[in-house]
């Protein structure tokens, strides 16, 4: 048999070529980059931070320059594990976390735990926005990490550290456990208490408004009283007010003795920053700042919208100070304000806000990654949340690359007997901005025709008795904007501060507003006391500032916390020595336990004071302490309205006869509330008189 031979057979590849690896912090954003990049890259996500201080100690060395102890966070074992794995087999590991102090001291974690040369290695790759062109011209100029940032965020870290760890174990000792205090946290509740105290001392001064109404021929109009004999007058009392209505005929025709009529311009307000996006979603839209922060999270970091665009970034970073916007969205904006308005919209001199003392101007304020992409066109690759948030920033941004809103004004002044009444008229003449931000329009208030000379006759005259009202509590855009102005804390972490102060128990909402507890009172109080600097907003600011020069370069950090820490250990040694230890008393409730027979008493909770049982643990009986607000259901008309609590604290309003009657609200009801349970707005508490 003939001897066969075997075709030689191509020897396969042992290896595949190395790929780089690119690391970021989500998933989400790992999956939208990866398919910019292309077959040689791997992108994968660190889940968040891998490193952190213990949790069991402080974790800061005092003694040698305040060296921070870092350990891997617990649960991070096996991604930590896996990153290594993954760098080993790279050619090149890339680290794009997010463009602030944050992402770049995640950079620097992540360097240390792979081992990568910090010195020569140009591993840092940010990106403002998650496109394909952003994403790839990023990885041309890839760069070191920047030590001063993540200096800055360092000590930060550090600072909130030394501060909660070493004044919230004194506060277990001295008043409760669980309780705590903050940098950032103890000035928050500050604003909060001291406002109560201000509505508390507040006075209310008494003073009169006639409200009236005129016609011309068929066309009725408001005014409102002005003064007399050619001066402005003052209505402090009923006496005053009577003597005004009775130079009045009541039934005699009214002059029309000057009208001034004016153009008004609104320019638009400029694009988005962290602080200002959160008071407008939570004003406008309801969000609360955690929301409006988890919703925004998902818009830069991709969503996929199908067909050839795929999972995109949909907004640029969402942390950020500043109202600046690239040269290249700009031209974007005025084409597409030019082909879907029209040119007489497109503003040659787009609106620019002024940065706040101390923000950080590092990237662009809050825009669309393409001002095409409208809002309509995504709507059904969007959640509910997601749409709003994204339609409200479009808009914002695209109003304030276009021309102000138009007005025609009218001011007229209405006589009779030296009386004097005026009405003030507005139409919008060119929407301008509005077009795009419809939200941002005023409602027009159209007089009739009048001319001076013109008659006018009085329809109704309504004088009305109000008070000074004391200021209002804090709703939660109004706190971002308190704790912002006074330059305490950043935007970015308003959301944690807040939802803490609420979580401790220190503050409750109530229609939609803080009001402070009784123990948030007594924590403020004693921290106050013994450390001034904490809850002093100036002091805060004052550091905040700091910490900024530090991520410029122009302060080390060590030098920073020093002045800090040095007189703060005085006042720890102090403050453990001459505070005394506070006594929470149970009060007795007043009644017996229904399960054993022993006393109930009054206890402090985490949400509250509550009734329980005085032989706990032994009987463990609870009850809510239900108040009621001196109302009856207005769905049955049998129960009384009365306050409880969700399970996470938060209060609202239903029927002492639940779960037979299911009246539920979340505003506080009044007497004007409605037989369907829908509660409108308080209205202000008035005396009327009608002239007839």
């Amino acid at each position: 048999m003939a001897e066969t031979t075997k075709k030689p057979t191509k020897k396969r590849a042992t290896s595949a070529k190395k790929k780089n690896l690119v690391i970021v912090e989500s998933p989400s954003k790992a999956k939208t980059i990866e398919k910019y990049l292309g077959t040689n890259y791997k992108v994968v996500a660190s889940i968040g931070h891998i490193r952190d201080l213990p949790k069991s100690q402080m974790g800061v060395d005092i003694e040698h320059d305040y060296e921070p102890k870092y350990i891997n966070i617990r649960g991070k074992g096996d991604i930590i594990k896996g990153l290594k794995k993954e760098a080993k087999a790279a050619s090149h590991v890339y680290l794009a976390s997010d463009p602030d102090r944050e992402g770049e001291a995640i950079a620097w974690h992540l360097s240390h735990i792979l081992d990568l040369d910090l010195e020569s290695g140009e591993n840092r790759v940010v990106f403002n926005e998650i496109t394909k062109d952003a994403v790839k011209d990023a990885f041309k100029t890839p760069r070191k990490i920047n030590m001063d940032l993540v200096d800055a965020q360092q000590a930060r870290r550090i600072l909130d550290r030394l501060v909660g760890y070493s004044i919230s174990p004194i506060l277990w000792k001295k008043v409760k456990k669980g309780l705590s205090a903050g940098r950032v946290q103890s000035v928050a509740l500050g604003l909060v208490i001291d406002r109560e105290h201000e509505i508390q001392a507040f006075e209310p001064d008494e003073y009169w408004t006639i409200d009236s109404e005129f016609k011309k021929a068929t066309k009725k109009f408001k005014s409102v009283f002005y003064g007399v004999d050619g001066q402005k007058l003052d209505l402090p009392d009923n006496e005053t007010v009577q003597k005004v209505m009775q130079r009045l005929d009541i039934k005699g025709d009214f002059d029309i003795t000057d009208v001034q009529a004016k153009e008004r311009k609104r320019n638009a307000q400029p694009p988005f920053t962290t602080s200002t996006m959160q008071q407008t979603a939570n004003t406008q839209l309801n969000f609360r700042t955690r929301k409006t922060m988890m919703a925004a999270q998902q818009l830069y970091e991709g969503i996929n919208l199908g067909g050839k665009e795929g999972t995109v970034g949909l907004i640029t970073y969402m942390r950020t100070d500043s109202t600046r916007i690239s040269s290249i969205a700009k031209n974007d904006a005025a084409h597409f304000i030019h082909e879907e308005y029209g040119a007489e919209y497109a503003s040659s001199r787009p609106v620019q806000g002024k940065l706040q003392e101390g923000a950080q101007d590092a990237h662009e304020a809050i825009r669309p990654t393409s001002v095409f992409r409208t809002p309509a066109s995504i709507k059904d690759k969007l959640t509910p949340d997601q749409f709003r948030l994204y339609q409200l920033i479009w808009s914002r941004f695209v109003a304030s690359q276009m021309t102000p809103e138009v007005l025609d004004t009218m001011r007229v002044t209405i006589e009779q007997n030296g009386v004097m009444f005026r009405a003030n008229g507005s139409k919008t003449k060119f929407p301008g901005f509005t077009k795009a931000y419809p939200a941002a329009k005023e409602k027009d208030n159209v007089l009739p025709e009048l001319n001076v000379g013109d008659k006018v006759q009085l329809v109704n005259a309504n004088p009305e008795q109000h008070f000074t009202q004391p200021p209002a509590r804090y709703t939660e855009a109004a706190l971002v904007k308190a704790l912002e102005e006074n330059g305490v804390g950043r935007p970015s972490t308003y959301a944690a501060t807040i939802e803490t102060i609420q979580k401790r128990n220190y503050v409750r909402i109530d229609a939609k507003k803080f009001v402070p507890t009784e123990l948030g009172g007594m924590v403020q109080d004693t921290v106050r006391q013994f450390f001034p600097d904490v809850v002093n907003i100036k002091f805060t600011a004052k550091i905040e500032s700091e910490l900024d020069n530090v991520e410029t370069g122009d302060e080390q950090w060590v030098k920073v916390i020093d002045e800090f820490f040095k007189p703060f250990a005085t006042e720890l040694e102090k403050a453990e020595t001459e505070m005394e230890k506070i006594v929470i008393k149970d009060e007795l409730a007043g009644f017996d336990c229904d399960v054993c027979g022993a006393p109930m008493l009054v206890k402090m909770g985490r949400f509250g004071k509550f009734f329980a049982c005085s032989r706990f643990p032994d009987c463990r009986n609870t009850q809510t302490i239900v108040e009621e607000i001196g109302l009856a259901c207005p769905k049955c008309k049998v129960g009384q309205v009365v306050e409880r609590k969700t399970k996470k604290g938060r209060t609202f309003y239903g029927c002492s006869r639940y779960p037979d009657c299911d009246f539920v609200s979340w505003d506080k009801p009044n007497e004007h509330t409605l037989a369907d349970g829908t509660t409108p707005k308080p209205e202000k508490a008035t005396k009327k008189t009608t002239a007839k």
